[in-house]
């Protein structure tokens, strides 16, 4: 008999057969015995590939298994290639919001305001193919063409493709190796320019059940899309495809701009990945005898729209849903015209991806005049809370609140309470009487709970906070809900004080799937905005037209609670009436934090400043010789999780970003579990919004999105590896 060395801390044995069943017997009870590391991650970062605009189906932001870069080489890394986007057009700077997808050794993502598509070289950065939608007048009308933020892609009977909606909301469908549309897909569209096929014109789909469209307009023109007296409709986030269903979003004029109260609803569409052929339409705003259609007061429903979906979408695959978040309806910062609760804007939704059937929704907050609208993708990762393995949802918030449920069920994780809120003396407006507030875990700033109280004013000396004391007690404190005050106004106080501590667009959250944690970034905001009635219907600030004082008085409605029937103001601009200690604030400022938060037990871990004090507090003369650096600084900072790092840097938008010594930006690894910079290397351009990783014929990569306002450069992808 051959001999046979020991193998594992077996003792020799006489035969194979009982060599093998010793060792099999000590390597189960040793598997046994060690601890249960769970790595539970939805699809699309295998291989080392990036296939989601936000890694994998998840939107985690996260690549755990690659680790050929760690802290030991992170210092080496270099600059492999940048691709500049010069050539495709203006303000090119502003348009670097789009994360790259990686498949099969190319990088797909849309660059300028057009939203040229391009594919990249993963190796060299050398650009394959250009794919540039011919303009229309519906282009050149378009709101926020600058805010892109990529490309889906999915393989349709085995062949790579690149899905993208343009910002005249069109979908195209090109060949992931080509960038040439497909051939027998979609419609053409009427509009001479276009390719016959590969493309479908979404606006008729999105209008065909929308009686003022059917009431009111003549022959559909599909160069000019929607007339301007209806609204505006567009596309900020790309599509994604579950299943072979391309789930289409839309985006409208911002809030902030309207100046109607008419628009089109943003209704969600499905189509086949195949065929281009619509499956579904779930209505936002429900019609009658559609759940949540009572939310709707004053049959608001048959003229309000919008109800964008400005943020990227999520989805599980396996359980077959999409998940989707909205915004809220027509008019910033007034709701009288729409009373109610008006689902479902301000929500989470989770569609049937067969059907576009709702398996469940959560709002997040009722009847928004906030600007709340939810900035963020829904984060999907398992978790382990009290010993119970639960599939999550985690959503973030512009507010700070943070929310999880388990995403089959809808069921929130922790108990989320309806709380009140301060009530709108504007006449004829509308708030809700509550809204909801998660127990657990705590909002990422905790002023957002009771505004500026004695906690949160500023403090760095004695007389600055008794003078923060001595304004604020004109003012009426609260926290995140706080209604504008008309104005002028015979009220006993100045003005209502609000605060927010949440993150917005430009910053996404990440959460790393092996061990549940959580990592979002946040800057703190106090305000004390007022109401005032508007005097005609011209937004004279952009010369725009709009419904006039007169037809929005006509909009009257029934006030349950008094059983009168009272006028509604008409919405005008907001003023900021919080006054500044010698430019310094009321409250403490918080620039820039980056927070981690363990999502298995609802905890956060740290929480620590970003970034450097701006130079008007840092060298305030007030504030010499005092600490200042927890404030941390005003760039956003953006991440991503690799290995076992936390990278992370910061952007440049307000010309103050993270620098070294020689001035450049620079890209940190941090510890994951307390957020310590162990390693940091150089970057040419400070980042922008995100950054992605990825394996290519055996080398580590890291791409940072980046691109300088200030400074003048040009938005760009920067990838680094090692030498």
């Amino acid at each position: 008999m051959t001999k046979i060395d020991s193998v594992a801390g077996c003792s020799q044995p006489t035969s194979i057969e009982k060599l093998l069943q010793a060792c099999i017997s000590r390597l189960l009870i040793a598997a046994l015995s060690m601890p249960v590391s769970v790595f539970a991650q939805l699809a699309g970062v295998e291989q080392g590939e990036w296939r989601y605009l936000g890694g994998d189906a998840g939107h985690t932001r996260s690549s755990p298994q690659l680790n050929q870069i760690n802290a030991a080489n992170f210092s080496d890394l270099e600059t492999a290639w940048i691709w500049r986007g010069d050539n495709f057009g203006p303000n090119v700077e502003y348009t670097a919001r789009s994360t790259p997808v990686f498949v099969d050794g190319i990088l797909y993502t849309v660059s300028g305001q057009r939203r040229q598509v391009v594919a990249i070289d993963a190796a060299t950065g050398e650009t394959l193919w250009t794919f540039r939608e011919p303009e229309t007048m519906r282009y050149l009308r378009s709101p926020r063409t600058d805010f892109g933020k990529g490309v889906a892609y999915a393989e349709v009977d085995g062949r790579g493709v690149i899905f993208i909606t343009s910002p005249a909301y069109f979908l195209w469908a090109l060949d992931a190796k080509s960038g040439r549309p497909l051939e027998n897909w979609g419609a053409a569209t009427g509009v001479d320019s276009f390719s016959d096929t590969g493309v479908v014109d979404l606006i008729p789909d999105l209008v065909s059940d929308w009686q003022r469209w059917l009431e009111r307009e003549g022959p559909y023109d599909p160069d000019h899309g929607i007339p301007r007296r209806l609204g505006m409709v567009t596309a900020s986030s790309p599509p994604i495809v579950v299943n072979g269903v391309v789930v289409v979003l839309v985006g409208h004029e911002p809030s902030y701009d309207q100046t109607r109260i008419e628009n089109v609803p943003g209704d969600i569409m499905g189509y086949d990945a195949r065929t281009g052929q619509r499956l579904w339409k779930f209505h936002v705003i429900p019609r009658p005898g559609e759940f949540g259609h009572e939310t709707w007061e004053n049959d608001a429903w048959r003229f309000s729209g919008d109800m964008s979906s400005w943020a990227p979408a999520a989805a599980d695959p396996e359980l077959g849903l999409v998940y989707i978040v909205t915004n809220a309806s027509t008019v910033q910062s007034y709701a009288g015209h729409r009373p109610g609760h008006n689902l479902f804007g301000g929500s989470v939704l989770a569609l049937d991806v067969a059907t576009g059937e709702r398996r469940w929704h959560f709002q997040i907050h009722h009847s928004d005049q906030w600007n709340y609208d939810i900035p963020t993708a829904p984060i999907l990762l398992d978790l382990t809370v009290d010993g119970r393995q639960i599939p999550a949802l985690i959503q973030n918030t512009k507010q700070g609140l943070i929310f999880a449920f388990n995403r089959e069920t809808g069921e929130p994780i922790w108990p989320i309470e309806e709380r009140p809120v301060m009530q709108t003396q504007v006449p004829g407006n509308y708030t809700a009487g509550t809204q909801p507030y998660p127990t657990r875990p705590e909002p990422l700033d905790r002023i957002v709970l009771d505004g500026i109280t004695e906690e949160f004013m500023i403090d760095y000396t004695p007389e600055l906070k008794q003078q923060a004391r001595e304004i604020l007690a004109e003012f009426r404190v609260g926290g995140l809900y706080v209604p504008p005050l008309p104005y002028p106004h015979d009220n006993p106080y100045r003005n209502v004080v609000g605060c927010v501590g949440g993150l917005n667009i430009y910053h996404p959250p990440v959460a790393d799937p092996t061990t549940g944690i959580m990592y979002a970034s946040h800057r703190r905001t106090c305000s004390a905005p007022a109401f005032m009635e508007a005097t005609n219907g011209i937004d004279e600030e952009r010369g725009l037209p709009g419904q006039s004082a007169e037809a929005w008085r006509g909009r009257e409605r029934h006030t349950p609670t008094t059983g009168t029937t009272v006028a509604a103001w008409a919405p005008g601009r907001s003023r900021e009436f919080l006054p500044l200690i010698d430019r310094l604030p009321v409250y403490k400022p918080l620039f820039q934090g980056l927070a981690a938060y363990d999502m298995n037990a609802g905890e956060k871990l740290w929480d620590i400043p970003i970034g450097q004090t701006p130079a008007n507090i840092r060298n305030h003369p007030l504030l010499q010789g005092i600490d200042t650096s927890d404030t941390g600084g005003s760039a956003h900072s953006i991440q991503m999780i690799m290995g076992d790092l936390l990278v992370q840097t910061t952007e440049d938008l307000r010309g103050e970003t993270d620098l070294n010594e020689n001035g450049m930006p620079m890209l940190h690894a941090r510890d994951k579990r307390s957020g310590r910079i162990l390693a940091s290397v150089e970057i040419p351009i400070p980042g922008q919004y995100g950054m992605m990783t990825y394996m290519h014929e055996g080398v580590q990569y890291i791409v940072v999105q980046s691109g300088s306002v200030r400074r003048g450069q040009p938005g760009a992808l920067v990838a680094l590896r090692l030498p």
